[in-house]
């Protein structure tokens, strides 16, 4: 990794993508400073203290906490473009656009644009009378229709951020504005163990002990993000004129973990919901259902454990669906004259990769699971409350991995002299 971070500070137009990446990075830590008008942000902070505002806070990079212009986050965006993939299945006209190349995804990428910030306004929405029933900004229509037209803006900035670097940066615009925003907990992080370290509520095997959990979590999700099942695929020979094609053999990659993070967050976001209507409606005259709402949804209690791995894999299972058609797939191998070998192309094949994706899908699953899931399991052992937990690494390593193996690829397309000279 540091061969090839070196290798791309030599090659200028790296160089310049990766320079200009950086900069969008100091433009986003700096709008997330910027706080939004009239609010109190030590009021919001104590409202939006509890656990279940914990996932949202870390995205944005601890934003939503001190209520800044980017307090929303990329969340929106990122809600905006599940709802248009998952549109895929159900709708034939996104299903076509997603057919028909780079113009349809043109397309399909205004549709998200046009849906993030409907998204962002409503959710704009909700938090501001949420925020302001509970005095944390003047009750005015004036303060109200400033809080919400700050925060809509301020999540399609960041898109339009993330859109910029994908364009003219490096990596994925979109997933690295959340990298930036994660990694820029860690220093608060370390300070919070440093603390604990100092004053003596831990020890230095405690702090030994996280270590090791840390780096075993890094190692299994590197080794689950990478691993994939590889499905032989043979291509017969076709005669065209005097030439003959075809012939060769490859593999389908099918991976473990085909949904990446989004399950988790989308769980989160979902489940956010009946919590907070439970601690809207309750209030001095609490009645028995909304404390029992209250308690069980907190993020340590038995009941929201059990939903939040329920969700986590519905979702997995849902979204693997929408971006991996297997139906597609085998009409693909069909139509190019391309088989597995030892099924007939067509309906078997489809059968055959619907068995294979569900058992992928099934530990991949789980496995993410027990990744939103370590954040208690970290705590019980080692007694630290860092605000850093394994989604924050899944996200983190993933995001890293995706961005070198950009590096490289372009390192290489550089590099490659060819056959002949």
């Amino acid at each position: 990794m540091l061969s090839s971070l070196a290798g791309a500070w030599k090659v200028k137009e790296l160089r310049r993508k990766i320079l200009f990446t950086m900069m969008i990075f100091v433009v986003f830590r700096l709008g997330a400073h910027v706080p939004v008008p009239g609010a109190n942000a030590e009021m919001i902070s104590s409202v939006l203290g509890a656990d279940i505002w914990n996932m949202l806070n870390v995205i944005s990079g601890g934003a939503l906490m001190q209520f800044t212009v980017f307090a929303m986050g990329i969340v929106p965006y990122i809600n905006a473009s599940i709802i248009v993939q998952l549109l895929t299945m159900v709708v034939p006209h996104f299903e076509k656009l997603q057919k028909e190349g780079p113009e349809g995804r043109k397309k399909m990428t205004q549709y998200i644009r046009y849906g993030t910030v409907v998204l962002a306004f409503a959710q704009a929405v909700g938090l501001t009378f949420f925020l302001g029933g509970r005095g944390a900004f003047p009750q005015t229509f004036a303060s109200y229709l400033t809080v919400i037209i700050t925060l809509t803006a301020g999540t399609a900035f960041l898109m339009w951020l993330g859109e910029l670097i994908t364009e003219k940066g490096i990596g994925n615009g979109i997933s690295l504005i959340i990298f930036a925003g994660i990694v820029s907990r860690v220093p608060s992080g370390a300070k919070t163990i440093w603390q604990y370290l100092s004053n003596g509520t831990i020890g230095i095997h405690t702090l030994l002990i996280f270590g090791i959990l840390a780096l075993l979590v890094i190692a299994g999700i590197i080794y689950i993000q990478e691993g994939q099942r590889r499905i032989p695929v043979q291509y017969a020979k076709r005669v065209v004129g005097r030439k003959v094609y075809g012939g060769q053999s490859t593999h389908i990659p099918m991976k473990i973990n085909q949904a990446g993070v989004i399950p988790i967050i989308f769980a989160s976001s979902f489940l956010i919901l009946p919590k907070t209507i439970a601690t809207f409606i309750a209030g001095d005259k609490a009645s028995g259902l909304s404390v029992w709402f209250a308690k069980a949804f907190s993020f340590n209690h038995p009941v929201y454990m059990v939903v939040y791995t329920l969700f986590i894999m519905l979702f997995t299972y849902f979204y693997t669906a929408a971006t991996f058609n297997t139906g597609d797939v085998s009409d693909n191998l069909k139509k190019y004259g391309g088989f597995i070998p030892g099924l007939r192309p067509g309906k078997p094949t489809a059968e055959y990769l619907d068995r294979i994706l569900s058992r992928l899908t099934f530990a991949g699953a789980l496995f993410l699971a027990a990744i939103a899931l370590m954040p208690l399991i970290t705590s019980a052992v080692t007694k630290l409350d860092i605000g850093f937990g394994g989604t924050s690494l899944l996200i983190v390593v993933g995001v890293a991995l995706e961005t070198m193996k950009q590096i490289e690829s372009h390192l290489l397309m550089r590099h490659y002299q060819g056959f002949m000279k």
